[in-house]
This record gives structure tokens, sequence and C-alpha cells, in this order.
């Protein structure tokens, strides 16, 4: 049976069960499976990308490509426990297009990203994250409202939305790390995106 809405609970084993019909928007006819987030109920630390890659479409599993290794490294020197993070993103299916035998990403539209926003919400009620990074335009505005500027409130404290004020301490936002691969000076942008996540570390200490 397929679903376009998470049923209401706070149970992740049954979210992640629930999505995996999810027939919400037409991105589920191409993709390889469903994308549910990844990590432990008890979280303190909940980050949010735009949406799987080629390799998270195939193995099931958020950040796993280049991306993610980056992403790793990244937290470990920004002086978060990798362990203790909830990773997730926005969007749950791949968005694609074929380019002989590859798989070349694409931005999901607004509309399918509203589409899987309440997928994203239950994530969050299930979590109950004390700090919230938003990883890039796609998952900062899919929470914010399209009017957010990343590039303008990146590493700063961000509103935190009404509906999610009783679930969400401190929201912030920076860029996803494939936008530090597709860098012309990765070492500056993978410096930046340190700063940011950092700064977001030290605010949540707070």
């Amino acid at each position: 049976m397929s679903t376009a809405e998470p049923p209401d609970t706070r149970d992740l084993r049954r979210l992640r069960k629930a999505a995996g019909s999810c027939e919400g928007c037409d991105l589920y006819r191409d993709a390889t499976q469903t994308v549910f987030g990844a990590g432990r109920k008890q979280a303190k630390v909940m980050l949010v990308g735009e949406q799987p890659g080629d390799r998270e479409d195939r193995a099931g599993e958020p950040f796993v490509g280049p991306a993610g290794r980056l992403l790793d490294r990244a937290l470990t020197e920004a002086g978060f426990e990798r362990e203790a993070v909830y990773l997730t993103n926005a969007v749950k299916h791949f968005k694609f297009t074929e380019r002989g035998k590859r798989r070349i990403h694409r931005k999901p539209s607004r509309t399918e990203a509203l589409a899987c926003r309440p997928w994203l919400i239950a994530e969050l009620h299930a979590i109950r994250p004390r700090l919230l990074v938003l990883l890039g335009a796609t998952a900062a505005q899919s929470l914010l409202g399209p009017s957010f500027r990343l590039t303008r409130h990146r590493g700063e404290p961000a509103p935190v939305p009404p509906e999610l004020s009783e679930v969400v301490t401190i929201v912030s936002a920076t860029v996803h790390p494939s936008a530090v691969l597709r860098a012309p000076d990765r070492g500056e942008a993978y410096a930046g995106f340190v700063g940011d996540l950092r700064a977001a570390h030290g605010i949540g200490r707070r």
C-alpha cells in the first residue's frame, strides 16, 4: 500500500518502514529506494542534507558517498562526536538525469521538497534534537522558507520555525559538503565549512 503522509508516531522504525512506500511525488518512480535517516534516536544533533546521491540511493543510507566522507572529517574537526549525530535529507529519493551509464544529480524542486517535508518534520519530532544543522539551500529553505538566503546567514543561529519550537532548541545552516567538493578552491571552502560547523557546535553547547 502506498502512502504520501507519515504515520502519527515517534517510532523511527515505523516511520522508516512507512517512508519506504511513499509516493508523495514522482521521484520514487526512478529511484532505487527511499533513503531514510540514520543515527541514534537519542541524538542531540541532527544534520539535514538535500537528497541522497547515487551511492546513497544504492546503499539505502544517507551520506555514504564522497560528500559523506568529507562531512565525517569536518564533523570531527569541528568537535562533534560523529556517532552521536543523526543524519537525514530533506528529500528522501534520488533525483537524477542519466548520462550514459552515469546518473547525474539534479536539484529537487520546491514541490518535491514540500512533498517530503512531513517526513522530515516527523523525524524531528522523533529525534527532538537540541541542535539542528541544515546543509545547503534546499534543506534550509525546506524548513525556514523560500526567503531564507544561505549566503547571507550561513554559520549563524537561525529562527526556529514555530511548528518546531517544542522540538528543536537551536537551528543553524551552512553549505552542503558536496558544494565543498565542487568548489574551485576546495581548501578554502572546506575551512569555511568546518568553521560554520564549529560555530554551530559552540552555540549548541551553551
